[in-house]
């Protein structure tokens, strides 16, 4: 297989050469979903213990939204790097390293004392989950066979959707049975015994995969993420800190640094080596503004249940248990509309976005109308209908927003597309976390019945809006594009 073929990607980085049917592989499956369940459920049950951890820790604003922006961060700025290096050193070996960085991250995070050890711990975890989560699809592709393959990816995507789901619900669970009095901690500490569980049966049934003869791109792996970091950070913690010096500084210096980065990943694409980021992409339209349909898609979804879950908990005064369980109606209409969804994507292609965005965007419409009539006296129950409505509508668009990024990308280069892909959607969720985390917590604050609870969750709903009809919008020209090729990927 020419090495242009094996292409990039996110997850994995690049399609690993066909084994022979590996013996042990349906023993296999279930250890390594473990390692997509793992990574789902902590970027979003920190939500739910963003209110109690906050309260323990006295956790600063800015140190909050570095606690689950930062997650999000490290794991979007290390997948691509990640999945190169499972090519570099075997798959089986990545993924063990990067199972038992992820068990010990998440004791770190369980332990932490201080707001700045748990942010510290946080960045790792992220880290240590863009080793062990690229190699998940890897080792899929390497130890099924074609006639089996489709039947293991789509275990792999039910257990994406349970991962996040279980996050919201199973999270408020955890903290609400205050096992040994550890609260929130319980929702990193679950994660030893069940590392330590999965690391065991990894050994004896994952398959050693070939090497690839390839080098790192250094810097295309440490550039990209340093250039977003200095754009990123500063978003963060700018506010909390009056906007200091530092953080015009620190965006400034995003722009040259990024460019440089392009500028070299270019080079290395014309000179025939493979470059982290494949810039070509990018001359393809459709590419680009399915891209972008992501990027504001993902920028409301990560934002919106970190709002949401501080409002319900901090605003409306609900314990962690309750606001999972608020979460369920949502969660469970967006789970049964994605998978029925699936064969009218296929058939109808982007046009699915468009529905899904619109009847999102009438939710979001709805909520803000019933926020501005209930004022500071809104319940949950107020609540609850617009958000079973909000799941309907990304229930029918979210299995369409990955092939509206690859329904027309050449087959060569779509490792890269993926790749590219996967870390826009993780930096759009970590900076929709801090940008917009920042505009709730300039309006609202973070005590528990603060009377501005109806203007903050005014501005951030309309917020919210802007982006789903951003949505809606580049979905329409999408639609104007052939689709056919369009498939509806695991939800």
């Amino acid at each position: 297989m020419p090495n242009n073929v094996r292409a990039r990607q996110a997850v994995p980085t690049s399609v690993p050469a066909e084994l022979s049917a590996h013996p042990e592989r349906w023993r296999m499956l279930p250890v390594i979903l473990i390692a997509i369940f793992m990574g789902l459920f902590d970027f979003s049950a920190v939500n739910i213990a963003a209110p109690p951890l906050q309260h323990e820790l006295h956790t600063t604003e800015s140190a909050l939204e570095l606690i689950v922006a930062g997650y999000a961060f490290t794991y979007a700025s290390g997948m691509v790097t990640g999945g190169r290096l499972g090519d570099l050193f075997g798959y089986r070996r990545l993924f063990l390293v990067g199972m038992v960085a992820f068990t010990i991250a998440s004791l770190l995070c369980g332990v932490a004392q201080s707001p700045m050890q748990l942010v510290g711990a946080r960045l790792l975890q992220g880290a240590t989950a863009a080793i062990m989560v690229p190699q998940v699809l890897a080792l899929i592709t390497a130890a099924f066979p074609p006639a089996e393959r489709t039947r293991a990816l789509g275990w792999f995507g039910m257990t994406m959707g349970i991962g996040s789901v279980a996050g919201q619900v199973l999270g408020g669970v955890l903290i609400n049975a205050n096992l040994f009095g550890w609260g929130w901690r319980n929702i990193f500490l679950v994660n030893v015994p069940v590392g330590l569980l999965a690391l065991t049966f990894a050994l004896r049934t994952l398959p050693r995969t070939p090497l690839a003869a390839r080098r790192l791109d250094p810097v295309g792996a440490l550039g990209i993420p340093v250039g977003l970091a200095l754009l990123l950070v500063p978003l963060v913690l700018g506010r909390t800190q009056g906007w200091p010096t530092w953080t015009w500084i620190s965006m400034a210096a995003s722009v040259p640094t990024l460019t440089a980065v392009i500028a070299w990943e270019r080079k290395l694409g014309d000179r025939g080596e493979e470059p982290v980021l494949d810039v070509t992409l990018f001359r393809t339209r459709p590419f680009v503004i399915g891209l972008l349909t992501n990027v504001a898609f993902l920028g409301f979804w990560g934002s919106y249940f970190f709002v949401l879950t501080l409002v319900v908990q901090s605003g409306l005064g609900l314990t962690a248990l309750a606001a999972g369980m608020a979460f369920m109606p949502m969660g469970v209409v967006f789970g049964v509309t994605s998978i029925l969804a699936r064969p009218l994507v296929a058939r109808y292609g982007a046009r699915m976005i468009t529905l899904g965005a619109a009847i999102s965007a009438l939710a979001l419409l709805a909520t803000i109308v019933v926020v501005r009539v209930e004022g500071n006296t809104i319940g949950i129950w107020a609540l609850i209908p617009e958000m079973v409505m909000l799941g309907l509508g990304t229930g029918l668009a979210f299995p369409a927003l990955v092939g509206s990024v690859l329904a027309e990308v050449p087959r060569r280069a779509a490792g890269a597309a993926a790749g590219s892909l996967s870390t826009a959607q993780q930096f759009a969720s970590a900076a929709g976390v801090a940008v917009i985390g920042s505009v709730f917590f300039a309006t609202f604050g973070s005590h528990q019945g603060h009377p501005e609870i109806s203007n903050a969750l005014t501005t951030v709903t309309v917020i919210h809006l802007v982006l789903m009809l951003v949505v809606t919008g580049l979905s329409i020209l999408l639609v104007r594009r052939p689709n056919k090729r369009m498939l509806a990927p695991n939800p």
